[in-house]
């Protein structure tokens, strides 16, 4: 299924971000897995392994994959862990039809299913899933708080929430070559690719305002989880959170 490239604005605070966030993911989901593994120099698969480890343990059988994109966490859960069901959740359809070739090439599709959600307002009945997970997505949450406490409406007792999600390094001298790299190859190599002019930029945006560290385990434990944790990778470039319902 091919989506036409859209023009998508600068961000305006006045506008529906959720609907802005879904064009612009639309306009590079032809992009986004080479782009993805590229900027990251493949280390991003590690990430996620790193992420999925964290579940093992758990066995869980039930898992919301939010803001899902293509599909690659959720098929990383599904050989790490062998579950009885993935859902992947995501509000951008272009995304969601290469996860479900992918999936499909991959024999999955028993396992991996995947739905249109706007992860402030997920149709799930609460206490549904025994794990949720993220990966590289919740930075674009149009109001974090909001789809944070949706993750653990959704989870059931006792169950899981593991995030990973690109950071700002904290530590010099990583920090300061980091912002560099952001703000001059990253967007412009991620324009290159993409033929988006805005989508790359808006990472490098994204990953600088959210909150991580500390402030994010704060607001975890505020939408109710009763432990949570985190862990900077790669000189602090991503982070990973943990955290029980």
């Amino acid at each position: 299924m091919a989506y036409k490239q859209e023009e998508i604005k600068p961000y305006n605070p006045n506008s529906d971000k959720g609907e802005q966030i879904a064009h612009m993911f639309n306009n590079i989901a032809h992009s986004y897995d080479k782009l993805n593994h590229r900027l990251s120099w493949n280390i991003d698969k590690w990430w996620r392994k790193t992420a999925v480890c964290c579940l093992k343990k758990y066995n869980p059988q039930s898992i919301l994959d939010i803001a899902t994109g293509t599909g690659d966490f959720a098929i990383q859960s599904a050989h790490m862990l062998t579950p009885k069901l993935i859902v992947g959740a995501d509000i951008s359809d272009g995304m969601l039809e290469i996860g479900k070739g992918k999936v499909k090439k991959l024999g999955l599709d028993s396992i991996i299913t995947f739905k249109k959600e706007d992860c402030m307002n997920l149709s799930f009945d609460a206490n549904t899933f025994d794990a949720v997970t993220a990966a590289f997505g919740i930075r674009n949450f149009a109001d974090l708080d909001r789809g944070i406490k949706e993750m653990h409406r959704v989870l059931k007792k006792g169950g899981h929430l593991s995030i990973v999600e690109l950071t700002a390094p904290v530590s010099h001298p990583m920090k300061e070559l980091f912002k560099i790299y952001s703000h001059t190859f990253l967007p412009l190599y991620g324009k290159l690719i993409s033929h988006d002019k805005v989508a790359y930029s808006y990472l490098t945006a994204t990953i600088e305002a959210f909150p991580q560290g500390e402030k994010m385990v704060d607001i975890l434990k505020n939408a109710g989880f009763t432990e949570a944790n985190f862990k900077r990778h790669t000189f602090g470039i991503c982070t990973t959170y943990f955290a029980t319902k």
